[in-house]
């Protein structure tokens, strides 16, 4: 009977021990399942990298009870270990390398890819070469499959750590692995995000993704910088209306984006903006609800002045072969009707309605002559000779000379030179033949306003950098693009016939080239124009300029006094015939 009471304690002391075991198995995962939790929580509360191998190596630390802890990651290098991480006693190891000969413990969990625990029984344990512990525990990081670090904690104690504290660090390496190799990804696209908008914004054509309405979602800085915005006001704007203020202007763009088409771009003036765009869109290859197309707007406007101005000067450098060829041609014809017409003027015989026609023919052939020697002088321009030229005493004085004519036409004039404007080299005559044709352009440009209207002309001379720049503004009705855009050709003028050859402006152009500098138009409807001459300053290094060669003087004996006969020599018969008449006479 003893026996069997002996048996029956036996077994219920067994259960007991079974109980107990079971019960501490199970406070024991219930204490890991709250650490993962707990750990979980923290390790997604961002995901950005740092944060989240800053709070892996901490929370080690902590579940361990160990005094520092460090998170090693693999080095660009290929060989050593890099702390990413450092918590406790270890926060000052942050960025150090472990190389493999000297990575002790932490390099082995790798190696071995195993948790690793030492204990100093013979002497004290040295990590990175210099920091001497008394244990150490190391868990691998493994990312798919593959180990790519260490999570290690270390204490002071000899023996601090038990196999139950390995097998929980394990987990918590685990666990912080995966969460890891996630925030490096996060990191790699947040990197190529930044990396693309820092592109998108550095790009000078102005970019915008739209939506089916063609209101804008995203935009870069030049897009906000031509809507003239700050960036954070762009969303949500009509894309059309910011740009041309007419919603139809790109509706066939926007239209044909909708259907999958790339359509061809169009160029345009936006008259709200004051640029010259070229507008081209796409339609996005994964289109959203929000997003279906790119618009890419590019200002063009100084490309197209640059363009105006080389159809401009091939303009005038065909238009002078053509002058230089028939010139000559013309000019001796007209030089034997003018002299001609003239010496019957002065025949007795003719009757007065006979002369009243001779005086019409040498009128016109004088006209006719004056057009060619403009024509001549374009058609010989080239480098300037000259000296400095004081701009300013040449326009004061150009207006003096215009001063009767402009108050007979009611015209104000306002002079604005800016002191100390430095000279410009070259010809003074061309120059006032320049300032001049300018200031008869803009007195004819108000000739045409209604009674009562101001007639103003405003002329400022300053210094703009190496530039010496004359303005020249009327109050007049100014001129649509089209007619800006041809009012350097040859022979164009907008004035009736017989008023205007339409070469004072041309001739002018060419003057300016012919300087170093430029002259430009800008005007539109209702807004008068404004004529800019710009000239090198003669004190911002002007190249030398050679002078011309002085022609070779000869001797010439004269002819006998009291000879009879005069030798006329020329190879147009009209002028030959010319001469003779007037040395007879």
């Amino acid at each position: 009977m003893a026996a069997r009471a002996f048996g029956q304690s036996d077994a219920a002391a067994a259960l007991r021990d079974d109980r107990d075991r079971l019960a501490a198995e199970l406070s024991r995962r219930l204490i890991e399942l709250h650490s993962l939790q707990e750990l979980s929580h923290v390790l997604s509360a961002s995901p950005r990298f740092d944060h989240v191998v800053a709070e892996a190596a901490r929370y080690a630390m902590h579940v361990v009870d160990g005094v520092g802890a460090v998170v090693l990651l693999g080095a660009r290098d290929g060989r050593s270990l890099d702390a990413v991480a450092a918590a406790g006693s270890l926060g000052h190891v942050l960025r150090r390398s472990v190389d493999p000969e000297s990575g002790g413990v932490m390099m082995d969990a790798i190696r071995y890819e195993r948790l690793e625990r030492r204990a100093a029984d013979a002497g004290p344990l040295v990590l990175f070469g210099d920091i001497e512990v008394k244990s150490c525990i190391a868990a691998p990081l493994r990312a798919h499959g593959v180990s790519v670090g260490a999570l290690a904690v270390v204490d002071k104690r000899t023996g601090a750590f038990s196999a139950e504290d390995g097998r929980l660090l394990s987990t918590v390496a685990t666990h912080a692995a995966v969460v890891l190799t996630n925030a490096q990804l996060f990191d790699v696209i947040r990197s190529g995000k930044e990396q693309w908008e820092a592109t998108f914004d550095a790009l000078a054509e102005g970019i915008a993704l739209v939506d089916a309405q063609g209101r804008v979602r995203r935009a870069n800085q030049a897009m906000a910088a031509i809507f003239g915005r700050p960036i954070q006001a762009v969303t949500g704007i009509g894309i059309a209306d910011a740009l041309y203020g007419d919603p139809a202007v790109l509706q066939p763009l926007l239209d044909a984006v909708r259907h999958g088409t790339r359509p061809p771009g169009i160029v345009r003036r936006s008259e709200r903006i004051g640029r010259i765009l070229r507008v081209g869109a796409a339609p996005l290859q994964h289109p959203t609800e929000d997003e279906v197309a790119v618009v890419v707007v590019e200002d063009i406007t100084d490309q197209k002045e640059l363009e105006t101005q080389l159809i401009q000067s091939e303009k005038l450098a065909a238009v002078g072969t053509l002058v230089s060829g028939v010139a000559h041609e013309l000019n001796n014809p007209l030089t034997s009707i003018a002299g001609l017409s003239e010496f019957l003027l002065e025949q007795s015989r003719t009757t007065e309605a006979e002369r009243e026609h001779l005086r019409v023919i040498n009128d016109q052939a004088e006209r006719a002559s004056r057009i060619v020697r403009n024509l001549l002088t374009f058609a010989r321009k080239g480098p300037s000779e000259g000296a400095p030229v004081d701009l300013a005493d040449v326009v004061q004085r150009t207006v003096l000379l215009m001063g009767y004519e402009m108050r007979q036409s009611g015209v104000t004039v306002e002079t604005a030179i800016a002191p100390d404007v430095p000279p410009v080299h070259g010809n003074r005559d061309q120059l006032q033949q320049v300032v001049l044709n300018l200031l008869i352009n803009a007195r004819q440009a108000l000739a045409g306003l209604a009674d009562g209207a101001p007639r103003r002309i405003a002329i400022a001379l300053d210094r703009e950098g190496d530039r010496v720049v004359l303005r020249v503004r009327d109050s007049g009705p100014g001129m649509p693009p089209e007619v800006a855009g041809q009012i350097f050709d040859p022979f164009f003028t907008t004035k009736p016939p017989g008023e205007g050859t339409g070469l004072g402006l041309f001739l002018s152009f060419g003057i300016a080239e012919s300087h170093g500098g430029a002259l430009a138009v800008e005007s539109s409807p209702g807004q008068g124009a404004v004529f800019i001459l710009s000239l090198p300053a003669s004190d911002a290094g002007l190249p030398a300029r050679r002078r011309p060669s002085e022609p070779s003087q000869r001797a010439v004996t004269p002819p006998p006094a009291g000879g009879r006969r005069i030798l006329v020599v020329d190879d147009d018969p009209a002028v030959r015939r010319l001469v003779t008449a007037l040395f007879a006479h």
